[in-house]
């Protein structure tokens, strides 16, 4: 079974996926820009960090993010700092999510959570029903979903699988956003397993795309109008969200 592939059927899956890969392949074969290679990753750590923390609610410039607002003992501050600290864990978390993804998700919570969650939580999931929602998603799954969805997402990304990665990225972002598995910090744990599917399943394994650009592009509003279409289980929905994705990947090509 290769439910994923799927979903690649749906209507308009997968000539989005193709439009995102494309854009991607666009700017990777770009020789011009090998020369800047390592200007071109930590701009998009930058800007993937200060996007992924506007979709957390901390919303402050790029160049307040290269002043160093990180530095600053605020809540914002704070939440600039947890979205850098995810952004610059990925690169050595690659090869450990192709085999053991929910490893790199604890590991990640333990990065984010510093200073908003008790020590003895981090990297651990939720054990209420209550969690910090900047995006005011709503609809949050009980704490008895979180095991065995967890382990189905573990599941489904190790498995061979003929989608497309765009596909797969899309699938492990919806999951981990819909089910909020932590009290903190859950969007910027989903929008970093973007980054890591898009890697490991070398699609981007330089890591120079930006996709949190592309969805803060596209809006909060449009962003969680597609995550309970997601969060619905209808395929429409799954569709909507799947292309929602597929088009944050391609716009973020367009804006480093």
């Amino acid at each position: 079974m290769d439910p994923l592939a799927d979903l690649a059927g749906l209507p308009g899956v997968a000539d989005a996926c193709a439009r995102a890969r494309d854009e991607v392949d666009a700017l990777l074969w770009d020789r011009s820009l090998r020369a800047k290679a390592a200007e071109i990753v930590a701009e998009s750590a930058i800007q993937g960090a200060r996007a992924s923390a506007a979709l957390e609610g901390a919303e402050v410039s790029i160049d307040a993010m290269r002043a160093g607002v990180s530095d600053e003992d605020s809540p914002m501050g704070r939440a600039v700092a947890a979205a850098e600290a995810v952004t610059a864990a990925i690169p050595r978390q690659v090869d450990t999510w192709s085999r053991s993804p929910l490893q790199v998700i604890a590991h990640l919570h333990v990065v984010a959570a510093r200073g908003f969650d008790r020590d003895d939580a981090r990297g651990r999931p939720r054990d209420t029903d209550e969690v910090v929602d900047p995006l005011h998603i709503g609809l949050i799954p009980p704490v008895t979903d979180i095991s065995p969805r967890f382990d189905a997402l573990a599941t489904v990304l190790t498995r061979p699988t003929q989608a497309p990665a765009v596909l797969v990225a899309a699938i492990a972002h919806g999951e981990l956003l819909a089910l909020r598995p932590f009290t903190w910090g859950s969007g910027l744990i989903a929008r970093a397993s973007l980054r890591l599917v898009l890697a490991a399943r070398g699609v981007d394994p330089d890591l120079w795309g930006c996709p949190e650009l592309g969805l803060l592009a596209q809006g909060r509003p449009t962003y969680v109008k597609a995550l309970k279409a997601y969060a619905s289980g209808e395929p429409a929905g799954m569709a909507e969200w799947i292309t929602f994705n597929a088009e944050a990947i391609r716009l973020s090509q367009q804006r480093l």
